[in-house]
Order: C-alpha cells, then sequence, then structure tokens
C-alpha cells in the first residue's frame, strides 16, 4: 500500500514524486501498490533490497522474508501452537503403555533437555532450546507421570535461577537472547517443592533398587513395592539410570542456590554438591552403554552425534514450536550439542565453579584481579562469570562486605586505620569505588566485550586521575603549616593518585595483551603491537616501583628507626620482585620490538604495506583509545618510526634482551615460590627468552647474507609473547 498524496514541490521542481509519509486520519487515501512493486521487482537484482531512509542495519537483521524457509517464522511450522501439538499426540501421557519403553523415552526426554540445556546456555534462545520441550510447556498434564513431572518441575525451576543469576550479573550483553523469556512459563506454582517431589521419587527408585539387590541375594520383597517396567531383568539398569540423572539435577539445584548466597556463605556447600554433581555426571556416562542394549535396533547415523544415550530421537520436542516467541527476527538455525558434548559442558563448567568456591576471597585486590585474569584464561562459559561478578560485587561491596574505598586504601598500601576516614565522603573518592566496582565486572565478561570496556574505561580512570590531583592541589596546595588530621589526608590522597596511576596502566596492559588472544593482530603488526606494550610496561613498572617504594617508606618511619642499618639501607636499594618480573615482561617486549624492525629494515620482512590502509592508520585503528587517555604521554606513530627505523642487526648483536630476560626469570623465581600461577608464567617467560636469543644470535650471524633464510613468529610458548623460529627454505 502507498499514499497517493503527492508532494507539490517536487512535481514543479521537475524530480520524480516523493511520497509523504502516510499520517494517521480520515483524510489519507489509500492507492494500490501491486503495479509498483511489480516495477521493483522487474528491476532489483538478487541481494537488493528496496528501503527508506531510516533503515537501518538493525532494522535490516531483523527483516522477513516471505516464503523463505530460513526467514519466514511461520513456514516451517510442524504445529502452529501447543494445543494442537498436543490434540495430534505430539506428547502423549502416560509417554507409553508399555511401561519398559515408557521408562526408556523417559530417560530419553531427560538426555535431550541436558543438551538443550547446555546449548542453551551457549547463547540459544530458552524458546527453541529448552522450552521446545512440550511437556514443560504444559506442565500440568505430566502429574499424573509422577517421575516425569517432578523432573521438569526441578527443570523449571533450574532455568530460572539461571536467568535470575545472569540478569542479577548484567554480564549477557553478548549473548542477548539468553535472558529473554517471551512470556513462557518460567514462574510456576509449586516449584518452590520442586525439591521435595524430586526426593520423593527418588526414594522410590531408591527402594526399588534395594528390593532388586535383595531379590538377586534371594531376601524377602517389600510388598508394597511396584516394579518401575515389567522386565525383571533390566529394573537394577533403569533404576541406577534414572537415579543418577535425577541426583545430578537435585544437585546442580542446589549448587546454584548456594552460590547465590549474600557475601560467599554457600561456597563450601556449593563445592560439596559439585563434587556430588561430577559423580553424578560419571554415572550418567557409565549408564550409556546399559541404555543402548535396551534397545534392540541399532539407531541410525553416530551415536556422538546424538542428542541421548539411546541414540534415539526423545518424544515431546518442537524446535519450531515457539519459533514466533523468539524475538522480532528471524528465528535462529539451532543444532542442539550432543548428549556428550552436553555432558562435557557440564563438566567444565561445574569445574569452573569449583574454582570460584575455591577461591578464599582475598581483600586484596593485587591478588583478586590475578585470580580474576587467571580464571578467564580457562575461557569459562557466561553462567559461570556470572556467578563470579555476582560474589565479588554485591550491595555495592566487595565481598558484599568490605567498602570499596577500605580495598582501595588496602590496595594503595595506606595503614589499616585510614579506611574509616571522613575522606571517603569526597566525591572524586565515591566515583574512584565506583570505577573499581565497574572494572571487576568488566573483567567478568567474554574477552571481546572486556577488551571494548577496558579501552573505553581508560578515559575514565584518566579523568578521575585529574579530578583527584585538583582537589588536591585545592585542599593543600596553599597550606603552610597543616594539623595532624590534614597530614594525613595529604598521605591519602599520594598514595591513592600512585595507586590511580599503576591501575590505569595495568587496565591499558590487560587491554593490549587481550589483542592476542582475540587474535586481532597480524605478524606484521607485532612490531607497533610490542613496541607499544613496551612503552605501556615501563610506566606500570615505573609505577609499580614508586608505590612500593612510598609504602616502604611510610612502613619504615612508622616504625620510628632513628639509624638505618646496613641491611635495611640494602633492603630498600633491592628492586621488589613484582617489579623484576614486570621487567621481565619489558626486556622481551623490548627484544621483539628490535628484532622485527630490524627484520623489516635490512631484509624487508614483515613489512605492512596494506592495500586498505596505511601503517599509521593500523597504528591509530589499534591504539586509538590508549591515544585518547594520552597513555602513554607522548607516544604517538612518531615517535614509533623514530624509535624503530634505525634499527640493524648490528645493534641488535650489541644488546641481547633476551638474555636479560632469561637472567631476570631465573633470578625471580624464589620470590614466587609459594605462587604457582606467576612461576608458571615465569617458566613460560624463560622459555620464550631462550629460544629467541639463540634465533636472535642466528639471525645476526646470517641476516641478510643468507636469502634462503626464513623467519616467522608463534605463539607456542606464550599467549601473547611470540617465539622466534628460523628455518632455511
Amino acid at each position: 500500500m502507498a499514499d497517493n498524496s503527492v508532494s507539490e514541490e517536487a512535481t514543479m521542481d521537475g524530480h520524480s514524486p516523493k511520497l509523504a509519509s502516510i499520517p494517521a486520519g480520515d483524510s489519507t487515501v489509500w492507492a494500490d501498490a501491486s503495479p509498483l512493486l511489480q516495477a521493483a521487482c522487474t528491476g532489483l537484482r538478487d541481494g537488493e533490497l528496496i528501503h527508506g531512509d531510516n533503515f537501518n542495519l538493525f532494522a535490516a537483521m531483523s527483516a522477513l522474508e516471505i516464503m523463505d524457509p530460513k526467514m519466514d517464522s511461520g513456514i516451517v511450522c510442524t504445529y502452529y501452537s501447543i494445543d494442537e501439538a498436543v490434540e495430534n499426540g505430539a506428547a502423549p501421557i502416560p509417554i507409553s503403555l508399555d511401561s519398559t519403553i515408557d521408562v526408556q523415552r523417559t530417560i530419553d526426554i531427560m538426555d535431550h533437555l541436558l543438551a538443550c540445556e547446555a546449548a542453551w546456555h551457549k547463547g540459544h534462545s530458552l524458546a527453541q532450546t529448552v522450552f521446545s520441550c512440550i511437556y514443560l510447556l504444559r506442565l500440568d498434564r505430566t502429574a499424573p507421570h509422577a517421575l516425569l513431572h517432578s523432573y521438569c518441575r526441578i527443570m523449571r525451576a533450574t532455568c530460572k535461577a539461571v536467568v535470575s543469576v545472569v540478569s542479577d550479573a548484567r554480564t549477557h550483553e553478548e549473548e542477548d537472547l539468553f535472558t529473554m523469556t517471551y512470556g513462557l512459563p518460567l514462574n510456576g506454582d509449586g516449584d518452590d517443592k520442586c525439591l521435595s517431589m524430586l526426593n520423593a521419587v527418588e526414594e522410590t527408585i531408591s527402594r526399588q533398587l534395594r528390593a532388586c539387590k535383595a531379590a538377586s541375594s534371594k531376601r524377602r520383597l517389600p510388598e508394597d513395592l511396584e516394579p518401575l517396567q515389567s522386565n525383571p531383568n533390566l529394573e537394577a539398569g533403569f533404576c541406577k539410570a534414572l537415579l543418577c540423572r535425577l541426583r545430578f539435577r537435585k544437585h546442580f539445584f542446589h549448587v546454584l542456590a548456594c552460590m547465590k548466597r549474600p557475601q560467599g556463605r554457600g561456597l563450601e556447600s556449593a563445592s560439596k554438591h559439585i563434587a556430588s554433581c561430577m559423580t553424578e555426571l560419571e554415572s550418567i556416562l557409565k549408564s550409556a552403554d546399559f541404555i543402548r542394549s535396551c534397545f534392540g535396533e541399532s539407531c541410525e547415523g553416530d551415536i556422538d552425534d546424538k542428542t541421548t544415550a539411546s541414540g534415539h530421537e526423545p518424544i515431546g520436542f518442537d524446535a519450531m514450536l515457539n519459533s514466533r516467541l523468539s524475538a522480532p527476527t528471524p528465528p535462529r538455525a539451532i543444532k542442539i550439542l550432543s548428549w556428550k558434548k552436553a555432558v562435557e559442558y557440564f563438566v567444565k563448567l561445574l569445574h569452573d565453579l569449583d574454582v570460584i568456591c575455591s577461591y578464599p576471597l582475598d581483600p586484596h585486590l593485587e591478588s583478586l584481579l590475578r585470580f580474576v585474569v587467571q580464571f578467564q584464561k580457562s575461557q569459562p562459559d557466561l553462567v559461570a562469570r556470572s556467578h563470579l561478578q555476582l560474589l565479588l560485587v554485591q550491595d555495592g561491596k566487595l565481598y558484599g562486605r568490605d567498602p570499596f574505598f577500605a580495598v582501595i586504601t588496602k590496595a594503595a598500601a595506606l595503614p589499616e586505620a585510614t579506611k574509616n576516614h571522613d575522606i571517603q565522603k569526597n566525591e572524586s573518592i565515591l566515583q574512584l569505588g565506583m570505577l573499581v566496582m565497574n572494572l571487576l565486572k568488566v573483567l567478568c565478561t567474554n574477552a571481546a566485550w572486556q577488551r571494548r570496556k577496558l579501552g573505553k574505561f581508560l578515559q575514565d580512570w584518566r579523568v578521575i586521575y585529574v579530578q583527584l590531583e585538583l582537589a588536591f592541589r585545592n585542599e593543600f596546595g596553599e597550606v603552610s603549616s597543616s594539623s595532624n588530621d590534614e597530614n594525613i589526608c595529604m598521605k591519602i590522597f599520594q598514595h591513592i593518585l600512585l595507586w590511580v596511576e599503576e591501575q590505569t596502566y595495568w587496565i591499558a596492559f590487560r587491554f593490549l595483551i587481550l589483542g592476542f588472544e582475540l587474535e586481532l593482530y597480524s605478524t606484521s603488526e607485532y612490531c607497533m603491537v610490542y613496541w607499544y606494550l613496551y612503552a605501556v610496561l615501563t610506566k606500570l613498572a615505573e609505577k609499580t616501583h614508586l608505590k612500593m617504594a612510598v609504602s616502604y617508606d611510610t612502613a619504615k618511619r612508622k616504625g620510628k628507626k632513628k639509624k638505618d642499618s646496613p641491611k635495611d639501607l640494602a633492603r630498600e636499594s633491592r628492586i621488589p620482585p613484582a617489579v623484576l618480573f614486570l621487567q621481565c615482561y619489558i626486556c622481551l617486549a623490548e627484544g621483539l620490538t628490535m628484532m622485527l624492525a630490524s627484520l623489516r629494515n635490512e631484509i624487508s620482512v614483515f613489512q605492512s604495506p596494506g592495500p586498505f590502509n596505511t601503517e599509521q592508520e593500523k597504528f591509530a585503528q589499534h591504539f586509538e583509545l590508549l591515544q585518547r587517555a594520552c597513555i602513554p604521554d607522548h607516544v604517538s606513530y612518531p615517535s614509533y618510526k623514530e624509535s624503530t627505523t634505525h634499527a640493524r642487526f648490528s645493534t641488535l648483536a650489541m644488546y641481547n634482551y633476551f638474555k636479560d630476560a632469561q637472567r631476570i626469570a631465573k633470578e625471580v623465581k624464589s620470590s614466587f615460590s609459594n605462587d604457582p600461577d606467576r612461576l608458571a608464567e615465569l617458566r613460560k617467560l624463560e622459555q620464550v627468552a631462550e629460544h629467541n636469543s639463540v634465533a636472535q644470535n642466528l639471525i645476526c650471524r646470517l641476516g641478510a647474507l643468507d636469502p634462503s633464510l626464513r623467519v616467522s613468529f608463534e605463539l607456542s610458548h606464550h599467549p601473547f609473547f611470540a617465539t622466534v623460529v628460523v628455518k632455511r627454505s
């Protein structure tokens, strides 16, 4: 349809008439648009689209293509309503009149629901995964089937608990469909009793299993027990298969409930339930052979690709039944995870949750940041990351108990007494607390979202530093004689300013290394990346050393020593292990920068001409967010070119940065004997330094003299420091 009114100005100008937007009211004139559409179809080529001026990318992604099976949500449905599916026998109750088949198919439903749940956790919509189960959509119908009814109830309650955790954490920006429930029956009456229902069913099956064992030993059986199914030889196997599935559900629900308790009070209990979940998952895997043996005929295709342990298609599911609920976009093509992959997913999820439960809730921010970064290396999925964030930040406090000002004073190496000082009411200090809280939340997101947020975050940290500095000058700039309380305020400001600078460079460092994890850098760009990494690490080491020196000086003055002993002087002049650790990074970054620059300058490898953009444009693309925040100061593309243009093999041979890195790594190991993560990191750094030192000597000796020499870089020993590989072609 189209509006028949035409702009008079357009007609007078001789241009083609422009249709006005359709106004609401009685004066609207409608015209038949069929000839226009026919003309458009004739003139358009494949892939072209008619759209208005305000038609954007989101609208394009949300568009429906009528009669296209992939784009039209109404074309591929088997049933157009739940009632229609039920009337056509898609989800019968009882599942089968044969009790043995009934139990087999119930186990298939349980297994397929587990696979659907794992697919949902991986980012697919709830409507097209777990709630593709018709029994869940009409849960009241399952009441006569106690086993299926109790399982479906605990399933629904589990989904509700997971949605609640992810919604509260708000880490799901990248998994936008995860928390959308589309009006699905997620909140049901009686779900608070789901555990008691499950326990009752579990107890019945447990008694039946005990009866089977008694029968085998020829003991008298209880008369009130009815077998699950008609084949006595299969009874024990079916009881075991059902029990491990029911118990897994029960313990997993307990895990979610315990982990959500405030201030980490439920972590110990959650850890015990996680161990029980792991045991039940092992039993579930072991039950597969028995379940397959119960079917006379073998299933078609590879059993490892099936969504059930039996390998048979489950009854009572329709993935497209809720396709109209999926969003204002075409339904996604969903491939449900195989049953084995689903079990593997839950094993990893439980392991990640157990790591969180094992964390001692350290109030030291530096240790906490290292833990979160280390935790992210295992690439945890959304549910685990949401639980971590909810544990870290509760009610605006760390772990729900430590005010962020107290956390900051501890991180800034201030005395314990300062955590209650009135300076915490200062507006800039309050904003800094919010920044620290948001930093922890950002570090719990996935790598891509985290890097994007950290880059934008840097400007906030620079701004807060300037605000704190101005507040400090306004407060103490013109004070000649200050009281004791003003001295404390001055000390707090000085320590916090130093710490903010150090933390800003730590964020910049994290931003840069996430680029390696996300594979954003090509080998031809490594030179500029390692050069920038060197600049950031140098500043980070400088600020860390300065903070530690001020902290040591404060502690020494607190001790009121009148005369320094030779031991104290030696300790003061020694570089702290944490700074040496950073110095090892610095040597590797500088060594790789100079090696890459020499290779480019002398034998013209790893050049980055680029058909689409220049090296300067690539520099801006990678480091624009750092440049905006002036991190570090006076670092720019011209300074990068000036530092690397004159690099040569001759100067590279004179100074071996990799040897220095190797030496520092060996020296500092003893200082981290109680820190397995840092020890492992130092071993990796030592390997990179050793390999690169040998490769550098070979390149410097042969270099341009041997045209058959081929140099490449691999991230084989370390996630972001490359190892040089030298070969002859």
